[in-house]
């Protein structure tokens, strides 16, 4: 009966280190917090980076992180999955919602249950977040992919833009941003029809540009957010022979974008690391589990130093890179 008694005793103890590791999908133990982190999807590169960084922050915590979330950009899936982690009594949730105003509900029970709730990447209901985790400056970000597009085509001449939903706050966004911008800065330019969904996949990409060389013979360039968007578009502009007739730029990851910048079908892709953008969801999170807000020019290890608006609430990471035929070899995600 002692044996017993020790072995149980031992693989407690055994389970509890790995609660601490994070990644596992189990509810934790006393006194370890378990947070978790919804991308809008998984199973594309982008989203597998920020999990490779929000898990590696949960082992350097010593906190338990469970990243998961739908196979595809489906908000319904999202809630679904939410109300069971809320059900579990988990401490924190971090997500970015495919569909900010369909989440609002089930994130205000998460709050009513005294869940932390955060959103990262993209941006939620802001009456129900604690803390939104922004890549980037959403207005400069925008206006950046503008000037990358006429720095490619020129600043006249008919272009479309590629998105990945048409619900995503943070793609609406930068989209916004760069229209307004466009309007003065660049007047001579002709957008030849409303945003066009790509449902976050690269083969609906290639063949939304596929149809837009048809049906507009002298588009001169697209901008792509979202990032499968741009390998979509270059690989049919690739295919159909208009490298250095079709300008393609938008938000994409170096190691994706290499194959495409080589050959000039992609003139230019920016993004950050979101790898770093996980870590740092993870690490403000558990810091908010301890009372501790973040604060403008705070020094994240393995992340750098943030920008904390006068909202307190909303945190910005930093500037984007540009990846070029030049320089992509340099980024290693």
């Amino acid at each position: 009966m002692k044996k017993n008694l020790s072995l149980f005793v031992i693989a407690l103890a055994i389970t509890g280190m790995v609660w601490a590791k994070g990644g596992s999908d189990q509810a934790q133990p006393s006194g370890v917090p378990t947070i978790v982190v919804m991308p809008k999807l998984v199973g594309i590169p982008y989203f597998n980076a920020s999990e490779t960084g929000a898990v590696q922050a949960g082992k350097d915590l010593g906190i338990n992180v469970i990243y998961t979330g739908p196979t595809t950009a489906d908000a319904a899936e999202q809630v679904r999955m939410l109300e069971d982690y809320i059900s579990r009594g988990v401490d924190a949730i971090c997500v970015a919602p495919n569909d900010a105003a369909a989440l609002t509900p089930v994130l205000r029970r998460a709050k009513q249950a005294g869940i932390k709730v955060l959103d990262w990447d993209t941006s939620a209901d802001q009456s129900v977040v604690d803390l939104s985790v922004h890549q980037i400056d959403d207005r400069q970000f925008g206006e950046h992919i503008w000037d990358l597009l006429v720095q490619g085509m020129g600043d006249s001449g008919d272009y479309a833009v590629l998105t990945g939903g048409l619900s995503a706050a943070n793609l609406n966004a930068w989209l916004d941003y760069g229209l307004e911008y466009a309007k003065t800065k660049y007047p001579q330019l002709n957008l030849v029809s409303d945003r066009i969904p790509t449902d976050e996949k690269q083969q609906v990409a290639y063949q939304k540009t596929l149809d837009l060389i048809t049906a507009y013979p002298n588009l001169k360039g697209v901008v792509c957010v979202s990032t499968p968007t741009p390998i979509g578009a270059a690989q049919a502009v690739q295919e159909k022979g208009l490298t250095g007739k079709v300008t393609v730029v938008g938000s994409a990851m170096p190691t994706d974008s290499g194959p495409y910048l080589e050959d000039g079908s992609l003139t230019a892709s920016t993004l950050w690391d979101p790898g770093k953008l996980g870590y740092l969801t993870v690490v403000l999170a558990n810091n908010l589990l301890k009372g501790q807000t973040p604060s403008n020019g705070q020094d994240i290890p393995h992340v750098g130093k943030i920008t904390v608006n006068p909202d307190g609430k909303t945190v910005i990471m930093g500037p984007p890179s540009d990846f070029l035929k030049s320089n992509y070899k340099q980024f290693p995600f």
